[in-house]
């Protein structure tokens, strides 16, 4: 059983962090994996996204033009990858900063105003990234938080350890969202 995800955003949002976090997490739960960077020249501000693939067996082709689960922090990503979901697959929106729209029926829309709840709950818009983790966790059912939290202990450097239970609790903030209010 092989799944694909692709996180995207703008640079400074934290989406190769997400997507390190996630592959470590799977490596964690023992399956195979590839993490995928991808960013434009500009970095900060530019276009960024990864794509993780996770198999039981043998990861195939790392570059996807289709995944299973999408989490898009931005209008400009919502614009890029509503059409890359698969046929019955997910598309997570930070609808604080993309438009409630649904273009297809054939699969499942998560909206959540992640960047707000960021900032109302957590202070700090910075933990959107794996705010969205939780989300994910919780509508794939493919991983659990726990396997997460210590994912975050593999990936924080050491000389922002002190990040990680902020980061835990953007975690369980995600998972906790309640997925019927849009």
């Amino acid at each position: 059983m092989e799944k694909d995800f692709i996180i995207a955003g703008f640079g400074g949002q934290g989406v190769l962090l997400a997507g390190e976090v996630l592959a470590n997490g799977f490596m964690l739960d023992d399956k195979k994996v590839t993490w995928y960077p991808s960013y434009g020249a500009e970095m900060r501000g530019g276009t960024v996204n990864c794509t993780v693939v996770m198999s039981e067996d043998e990861v195939s082709a790392v570059q996807k033009s289709q995944a299973d689960y999408i989490i898009v922090l931005n209008q400009a990503s919502f614009d890029k990858y509503e059409f890359w979901v698969r046929k019955g697959g997910a598309i997570i929106v930070n609808s604080s900063l993309a438009a409630i729209s649904r273009k297809r029926e054939d699969i499942n829309y998560v909206f959540a105003p992640i960047t707000q709840m960021a900032h109302d709950k957590l202070g700090n818009i910075k933990m959107s990234n794996i705010l969205a983790l939780g989300i994910l966790a919780k509508i794939s059912g493919v991983i659990n938080l726990s396997t997460l939290e210590n994912a975050l202990n593999n990936v924080i450097p050491a000389h922002r350890k002190n990040l990680i239970p902020k980061n835990v609790e953007a975690l369980k903030l995600g998972y906790e969202y309640d997925l019927l209010k849009v």
